[in-house]
């Protein structure tokens, strides 16, 4: 803009700097992310904990404020427009600020404040919470959030720091960090096998009874298939739940045959393992880049590494250890474990 203006002699022009526009509803940037990633208003709604009316309404005035229509339908949800996808990876840009912004409230050196950690309920119930006394003794001023649920946590939407689990992610602008292999196979107690027999072979298992651990209807089915292809598991299944740690004492309490990790016969668990049907998943760690800046963060980074060194638990490794061969591999000094990067 120019402006003129007279003062005792000749005029003298003056030139305004044009401000770049702003956004001014900075929550409204967050709502469109929760959308896109959940794919509709309800389910974004239930995240945020708000009416689907108001997220719609926010989103309406962000898209006038922007000029830009942002979301699209389609039959398998909402989908950002070729402008909306700008506007998401920009917006995912301020998210990631504002994250940067929160962890930087102490000092990078202090080893000291909340780490928020997601894994599966198993691992986190029978393998890292009885390794986080002697971690936390010498870490007094850390506090771990732990959360153990099947599904991970998002760390995009900033939820957890770390997360521990068994499903690569797809998501960009992640760090991924493979820990080891869990190894699955057959497991069941002793009275179980005194009263039913000793199964070499799914055709062995007629008479058998079989627990399952499964929230996820297809998922189970298909990995039953893929185990006991051709076996019925009509009168075969008598028990399915969805926590590692009811399916663990089930078999323990003789309810039938289960599959388990092998690191639990290490843990002193009495079950029999049974040679057949060996099932293996990769173990990740996954983290933003930014987050191992923080000296806290990085210190939990270096302890879960280290207790997955497979050097050290041969349960771990790439290539399937039977469990009876664990007492002469497994060592009790722990090596040195590898530098992050």
């Amino acid at each position: 803009m120019r402006s003129s203006q007279k003062k005792d002699g000749p005029y003298r022009e003056q030139w305004a700097a044009v401000e770049p526009r702003m956004v001014t509803d900075w929550e409204a940037a967050h709502i469109f992310l929760e959308v896109v990633r959940s794919g509709s208003f309800r389910t974004a709604a239930r995240k945020l904990q708000q009416s689907v009316n108001r997220l719609r309404r926010r989103i309406d005035r962000f898209e006038r404020e922007l000029g830009v229509t942002l979301l699209s339908r389609h039959t398998t949800g909402l989908k950002p427009t070729k402008e909306g996808s700008r506007i998401y990876h920009a917006a995912l840009g301020m998210e990631n600020a504002s994250a940067g912004l929160m962890q930087t409230r102490t000092s990078q050196n202090q080893i000291e404040g909340e780490v928020r950690l997601s894994i599966t309920e198993g691992m986190g119930t029978f393998w890292l919470v009885p390794r986080l006394v002697e971690f936390l003794r010498a870490n007094s001023r850390l506090t771990v959030n732990l959360t153990c649920e099947q599904m991970p946590s998002s760390l995009l939407r900033l939820q957890v720091d770390l997360s521990i689990q068994l499903e690569r992610p797809k998501e960009p602008d992640l760090k991924i960090v493979k820990l080891g292999r869990l190894h699955l196979m057959p497991f069941a107690a002793q009275s179980y096998l005194d009263t039913h027999g000793y199964p070499t072979a799914p055709a062995d298992l007629a008479g058998h009874r079989l627990v399952v651990m499964s929230d996820n209807e297809r998922q189970w089915q298909n990995e039953y298939q893929r185990v006991f292809h051709g076996v019925s598991p009509t009168g075969l299944v008598s028990l399915r739940n969805n926590l590692s740690s009811a399916h663990v004492w089930s078999v323990v309490q003789g309810m039938g045959i289960g599959f388990l990790p092998t690191y639990l016969q290490a843990l002193g668990i009495a079950l029999v393992p049974l040679a057949f049907g060996i099932e293996s998943r990769d173990i990740w760690l996954v983290y933003r880049p930014e987050a191992k800046r923080i000296a806290r963060i990085r210190k939990t980074i270096d302890w879960i590494i280290q207790s997955y060194d497979p050097r050290h638990f041969p349960w771990f490794r790439q290539e399937f250890i039977h469990p009876d061969r664990f007492p002469g591999i497994y060592t009790s000094h722990t090596p040195q474990s590898a530098p992050t990067t």
